[in-house]
């Protein structure tokens, strides 16, 4: 058995509040983190990889795994279906690994409500400013005026969402948030859910106390 269980983190913000970077430190930080690969019923594009990029499935194959309760959570964007895939993630933190996901609130809830709650850590991302936030789509220059006029728009629809989540943080300094980041996910590690051998040393105590007591 592991010495620790692993955590199921979930990293929320709106487009553009730094969640995909932190994420990306947080891999470098500890190698014991790392990231959900989500199912897809979408086609591969050049380059990606099976498994590595994503689980491409059948339409098929996706909804019978829905329907044996093999995904975490699960969403239909824009015609395709995409998921997260139970089995990995129960085998990575039963080796004491934990598995970062990259989702929004509704797949954020989806995986808080499942069995694996007790093992979930949820921290949602806020902008300093939305004046903030919308600077730093821009200064990306990946996206047209279009793209980003829709990624604000939705992203008020996320950030009324904060409420819900375990831990809420400002990014108003990157590096900053990094450290409080990691702070959280080493506390939570501590947590008597995520110690499986707990029950045992304290029944030892016990003995030993009863023992003494002889």
């Amino acid at each position: 058995m592991a010495e620790r269980r692993g955590l199921l983190i979930i990293l929320s913000s709106p487009s553009g509040a730094g969640k995909s970077t932190l994420a990306k430190r947080m891999r470098v930080w500890d190698e014991n983190v790392q990231f959900s690969v989500s199912a897809t019923t979408r086609a591969p594009r050049p380059g990606e990889v099976d498994g590595q990029d994503y689980h491409f499935m059948s339409e098929k194959a996706f909804k019978h795994t829905v329907s044996e309760g093999g995904m975490l959570e699960h969403a239909h964007v824009f015609g395709n279906f995409y998921g997260s895939p139970k089995a990995p993630v129960t085998e990575a933190i039963s080796r004491g690994e934990d598995v970062l996901f990259d989702i929004d609130w509704q797949g954020a809830q989806q995986i808080t409500n499942s069995d694996l709650g007790p093992h979930t850590l949820s921290i949602f991302l806020l902008p300093p400013s939305i004046a903030e936030l919308r600077n730093r789509l821009e200064s990306r220059g990946q996206d047209t005026d279009e793209t980003i006029s829709k990624r604000m728009q939705k992203s008020w629809d996320e950030i009324s969402h904060w409420g819900s989540y375990d831990f809420v943080l400002v990014n108003d300094d990157l590096d900053a948030t990094e450290e409080r980041l990691k702070s959280i996910v080493t506390a939570a590690r501590l947590r008597r859910s995520q110690q499986p051998g707990l029950t045992g040393h304290v029944r030892r105590l016990q003995e030993e106390f009863e023992e003494g007591m002889t």
